[in-house]
C-alpha cells in the first residue's frame, strides 16, 4: 500500500513537472492561433478594423463629459447615458447606427414626455392616488408597447424604439415618485443621449463610411455571379470531354465554382437584415433617396428559386449513372457548333435531308432517363434566369439606372437561351435504329429576331430536338 501510495505521487508529480514544462509552448501555440485568427479577420474586411477606430474615437470624444470640468458641471453623473449610446448604438454600418440612433432619440424623448405628463396628473391625486395613477400608466403602456413588437413591420425597423420607450417610461414615472425635479432630470438625460447618439451619426457618415445598401447591392451581385460560375462550368464537368478551350465546356481544374452557388441558398436573412437598414441611410453614390431596395429582395428569392434548382443539377454531374461517351462526344459537338453559330451570326443549316425549313438537332440515345431530367432541369432553370432578367430589368426602371438594356447574356450562356417542352415517344419503326426515342421541343427566341426588332433577322423561332 505504501509502495502504490508512492507510485501515485510519484507519477502524479511528473505529470505536473511535464504540464508545467509544457505550458511556455502551449501558450505560445495559442497566441499564435489567435494572431492567425485576428489577422485573418481583419484581411476579410478591413473596414472592421476602421470600424473598431471609430467606435474608440466615439467612446473618447463621449468621456470628455467627465474629463472636462464645465461639460461635468453641465449634466453630472448623467454624462455616463452619453457613454451608454455609443456603446449600444454605434453599429458597423451608416443605416445600421442610423436605425438604432433615431429609434433611441425618438423614443427617449416619447417616452419622456409622457412620462412627465403621467407623473404630473398623478401627483394631482394626492399621496394616495399617485401611486395607483402610476401603476395603471406603466401597465398600460408596457403591456400595448409589448404588444406591438409582434408586427412584422414595427419588428423589423422599431423594435429597439419600442424597448426603449418602455425602458425609459418606467424609469421616468416610476422615480419620479421618489425624485424631486424630474423635468429638470429627464432633459439632462435626453440632451446626452441625443448628443451621444448625434456623435455616432456623424463619425458613421463622414469618417470611412460603411453603406448597408452598397453591400446588399454587392451581395445580389456575387450570388448572381456564383449561379452564372456553376452554368458556365457545368457543360464541361457534366459531359466530361476535352475539346476546344472556346467552347467553355472544358472541365475546370478548379472545382470551387461547384460549390459556391450553395453560400446563396442561406442568404435570405442577411439580405433582409441590409435591406431594413439600407432603408434609413440617405441618398449616396449611385443609390438616391427612397432608392427602391425592396427590388433587392424580390431578386434575391428569385436567385435563391434559381439557385435550389441549380443544386438538383449538380447531383447529375457526380451520379453513378454515366452518359455513353460517343453520345457525350456527339452532344458537345452539336453544342459547340450551335454556339459558333449564335456567336457569330450565321443561319443554321439543316442536317440530312429532314426539315428543310426547320433546323434541328438529331442524336441517338440509350434509354437514359438521366439526360431528359437534365434537359428538364436546365429549361426550368432558363425560365427562373429570364424572371431574373424581368426583375433586375425592373429595377433599373424604378432605380434610374442609365445605360441598362433587358438581355441575357448569349456570351455566356448560349446553349441555354431556350425554353421547350419534352416528351417521350416511342418509334414507330420509321427511319432509326429500332430504339425509342425522346422528342424535345424547344422554341427559341433570338435577341436579334424580327420580334425583337430586327426585321432583316431569319426566324428561328422553333426547332426540334431527337433524342
Amino acid at each position: 500500500m505504501e509502495i502504490d501510495q508512492k507510485n501515485q505521487e510519484k507519477t502524479g508529480s511528473t505529470h505536473v513537472y511535464d504540464w508545467v514544462k509544457t505550458l511556455p509552448c502551449k501558450i505560445k501555440t495559442k497566441a499564435l492561433e489567435i494572431a492567425k485568427k485576428t489577422k485573418k479577420v481583419g484581411k476579410d474586411d478591413p473596414r472592421r478594423i476602421i470600424h473598431s477606430l471609430k467606435v474608440g474615437f466615439a467612446l473618447t470624444l463621449v468621456s470628455l463629459f467627465y474629463y472636462v470640468r464645465p461639460l461635468y458641471n453641465g449634466f453630472g453623473s448623467l454624462g455616463m447615458w452619453a457613454v451608454f449610446t455609443v456603446v449600444v448604438v454605434f453599429e458597423f454600418s451608416v443605416g445600421a447606427t442610423l436605425c438604432k440612433s433615431m429609434n433611441r432619440g425618438f423614443a427617449t424623448m416619447l417616452a419622456g414626455a409622457l412620462g412627465v405628463g403621467v407623473q404630473e396628473l398623478a401627483s394631482l391625486l394626492g399621496d394616495k392616488g399617485e401611486p395607483i395613477v402610476l401603476g395603471f400608466f406603466v401597465f398600460i403602456l408596457a403591456a400595448t408597447s409589448t404588444f406591438s413588437r409582434f408586427f412584422p413591420h414595427i419588428k423589423a425597423r422599431y423594435d429597439y424604439g419600442v424597448l426603449i420607450f418602455i425602458l425609459t417610461f418606467s424609469l421616468v414615472s416610476i422615480s419620479g415618485y421618489r425624485a424631486d425635479k424630474i423635468i429638470e432630470l429627464a432633459h439632462q438625460r435626453l440632451s446626452t443621449i441625443l448628443l451621444g447618439g448625434a456623435i455616432c451619426i456623424i463619425i458613421s457618415i463622414f469618417v470611412c463610411p460603411v453603406w448597408a445598401g452598397q453591400d446588399l447591392h454587392n451581395l445580389v451581385a456575387s450570388n448572381l455571379e456564383k449561379l452564372a460560375s456553376f452554368l458556365e462550368g457545368f457543360g464541361g464537368e457534366y459531359f466530361e470531354v476535352y475539346g476546344d478551350e472556346d467552347s467553355g465546356m472544358v472541365p475546370k481544374e478548379d472545382k470551387s465554382f461547384l460549390l459556391g452557388y450553395k453560400t446563396v441558398l442561406n442568404t435570405k436573412a442577411n439580405e433582409e437584415t441590409l435591406a431594413n437598414f439600407a432603408w434609413w441611410e440617405p441618398g449616396h453614390g449611385s443609390f438616391q433617396f427612397r432608392h427602391p431596395w425592396k427590388q433587392y429582395l424580390k431578386i434575391g428569392v428569385l436567385i435563391r428559386k434559381c439557385a435550389y434548382q441549380i443544386d438538383a443539377l449538380s447531383a447529375y454531374i457526380n451520379s453513378n449513372i454515366q452518359t455513353p461517351t460517343e453520345f457525350k462526344i456527339k452532344i458537345q459537338k452539336t453544342m459547340h457548333e450551335n454556339e459558333l453559330r449564335i456567336r457569330q451570326g450565321f443561319e443554321r443549316t439543316s442536317h440530312g435531308n429532314q426539315n428543310d425549313d426547320k433546323p434541328f438537332f438529331h442524336f441517338y440515345t440509350y434509354r437514359e432517363l438521366q439526360t431528359i431530367t437534365v434537359a428538364s432541369i436546365l429549361m426550368d432553370i432558363i425560365k427562373s434566369i429570364e424572371e431574373i432578367s424581368d426583375s433586375i430589368h425592373e429595377l433599373s426602371h424604378q432605380a434610374h439606372f442609365k445605360n441598362v438594356e433587358k438581355k441575357l447574356s448569349l456570351e455566356k450562356l448560349p446553349q441555354l437561351l431556350h425554353r421547350g417542352s419534352v416528351k417521350p415517344v416511342s418509334d414507330g419503326g420509321g427511319g432509326g435504329g429500332g430504339g425509342d426515342h425522346v422528342i424535345i421541343e424547344v422554341h427559341e427566341k433570338s435577341l436579334d429576331s424580327p420580334e425583337n426588332g430586327n426585321p432583316h433577322a431569319p426566324n428561328t423561332s422553333s426547332r426540334d430536338v431527337v433524342l
